[in-house]
């Protein structure tokens, strides 16, 4: 897991010619990352290259790619016109300081909470995403800032390189895997486009990508609390964007190697990441799927093939700028294409009838949030917040009682179930005061308070019953749930014994424990 070279020689070779092919898909993309953001294209270079060496040195996921992403483009466009790209690089900076101190306290594992529904949601949305940026390559600039489609011989000659670049990576895993099939498609498109002197769009066209190692560089921005103000709120934004598709991208590595990463050290990672290629000039980043699934898919595994992907890219911006920008531009359409049928999860769409409804609308809403906002952060909060209310509303349904008279000739309500905000409408007409005996007895044996709303419903129910003129008998709570009762206090039964012991979702409980507090 935390080793940087795999011993087998076959496992660094395929390391190394992985980390190659991720570094030429990462180049348009970096590009078109920072220009998304108003900023330069080396801005979004520096940043690939810096954010994933440190993060795949330091994070807690082997084989991951991070880099510049469109999530964080969208994010610091508006900071980046407003008040320019100093500030930027202030907010990366403290993004990576927010992203390190959520992995000290462990946050990470609060990935956990990420419904499944909601994790092939995030991959189906983000695989749209992707499908979708692909069409902005088939425009070319037109008259008054506009873009127009490509038509005629132009549209043809790159319909026809972007079907063979995806039948050499789909096909030549067949023959052999000596040599990843993305780069050998790369290559092999390169030359083609050279040898036949073709008319086709490359990387030159987009940007240029010569440049120098990443300066240092420290943002120039007032120490002030004006200047805290600006920075803070993106750099909060920012920090759950990147952490929330970083860990969800590292679930899905995860399922694609049959491994583990470590979600608590990968919150550090990133902020790490972060936070120096703030000071070198970058525009922050974070995991990247796409490339990620190409790494893995091409045979890279270990912190080598990101690494060498960083190093690859360095060597491009240094040295062979010239070479790179000769690629064409169908060509890595082709590959992202390719990345989108491996990224789609199209078993989800087999689920209908197979899984609970309000599942599959989970997947669907995610989906379509994440397509029309392109904010994966915002889909993800979005789909577990439906998915807790699902949870809520069908465990509401669940609480029940057995009704009984005891040998004393009193009604027994033996409570099934827990008993939390969702649920306490039903709790409360499961009762008869009016036509129950003198004495009635409740009896939590089998139930569970969980929270404060039910503790105010078991309050509640004691007023009915008291103002019904009836005596109410409540047994088997747990002691945080006597201290917290007000009307209902002096009602309960203690029974040290066999009262159950578990805390309950309220403020201060623990407090009032300790104090000796004691309702009999």
């Amino acid at each position: 897991m935390f080793s940087i070279i795999s011993h087998r020689p076959e496992s660094i070779k395929n390391d190394l010619l992985s980390g190659l092919t991720v570094a030429l898909a990462l180049v348009p993309e970096a590009v078109a990352f920072a220009i998304l953001a108003h900023l330069h294209p080396l801005t979004g270079l520096y940043a690939a290259f810096t954010v994933g060496l440190i993060a795949a040195i330091v994070g807690g996921r082997p084989g991951m790619i991070s880099g510049a992403t469109g999530a964080i483009a969208v994010v610091v466009g508006t900071l980046v016109l407003q008040h320019g790209q100093e500030y930027l690089f202030a907010a990366v900076m403290m993004m990576g300081l927010i992203q390190i101190i959520f992995g000290i306290l462990k946050m990470g594992k609060f990935i956990r909470l990420v419904p499944h529904p909601v994790f092939l949601g995030f991959v189906n949305g983000l695989a749209l995403v992707i499908l979708i940026a692909q069409f902005e390559h088939f425009k070319v600039p037109g008259p008054n800032d506009t873009h127009e489609w490509i038509t005629g011989s132009a549209l043809y000659i790159m319909i026809i390189l972007i079907v063979l670049t995806m039948a050499i990576i789909q096909l030549l895993p067949r023959f052999t895997k000596a040599v990843p099939s993305t780069l050998a498609a790369i290559i092999v498109g390169t030359l083609l486009v050279i040898g036949l002197n073709l008319d086709t769009r490359t990387v030159a066209d987009m940007a240029s990508i010569k440049g120098v190692f990443p300066p240092f560089h420290l943002p120039e921005v007032d120490l002030s609390w004006e200047a805290f103000k600006i920075v803070f709120p993106y750099a909060i934004v920012m920090a759950l964007v990147g952490l929330i598709e970083s860990l969800l991208t590292l679930n899905l590595v995860d399922e694609l190697t049959e491994t583990t990463g470590h979600p608590n050290r990968e919150c550090i990672g990133q902020g790490v990441a972060n936070t120096v290629t703030g000071m070198f000039s970058g525009m922050g980043g974070c995991a990247m799927v796409g490339q990620s699934i190409i790494n893995i898919k091409s045979g890279g595994r270990s912190r080598l093939s990101g690494i060498s992907a960083s190093i690859f890219l360095l060597i491009f911006i240094l040295y062979a700028s010239s070479l790179i920008e000769v690629i064409p531009i169908a060509v890595l359409v082709g590959v992202m294409f390719m990345v989108v049928i491996g990224t789609f999860e199209w078993g989800s769409l087999r689920l209908l009838g197979k899984i609970p409804i309000t599942d599959w609308l989970i997947i669907v809403a995610v989906t379509a949030i994440t397509v029309i906002s392109d904010n994966l952060a915002l889909a993800v909060i979005i789909g577990v917040i439906l998915s807790a209310l699902v949870f809520a509303w069908e465990h509401a349904k669940h609480i029940d009682a057995e009704v009984r008279i005891d040998r004393m000739g009193n009604k027994v309500y033996e409570i099934t179930g827990p008993l939390f905000f969702a649920s306490i409408s039903n709790f409360q007409e499961i009762f008869t005061p009016r036509e129950d005996t003198d004495d009635v007895v409740v009896d939590f044996k089998n139930s569970r308070i969980a929270d404060h709303s039910a503790i105010e419903a078991i309050d509640k129910l004691a007023d009915r019953y008291d103002r019904a003129g009836k005596r109410l008998h409540i047994k088997h709570l747990s002691k945080e749930c006597r201290v917290l009762l007000k009307k209902a206090g002096p009602l309960v039964e203690v029974n040290v014994v066999e009262d159950p012991d578990y805390h309950v979702a309220a403020d201060n409980v623990a407090d009032k424990v300790n104090s000796g507090l004691n309702l009999k």
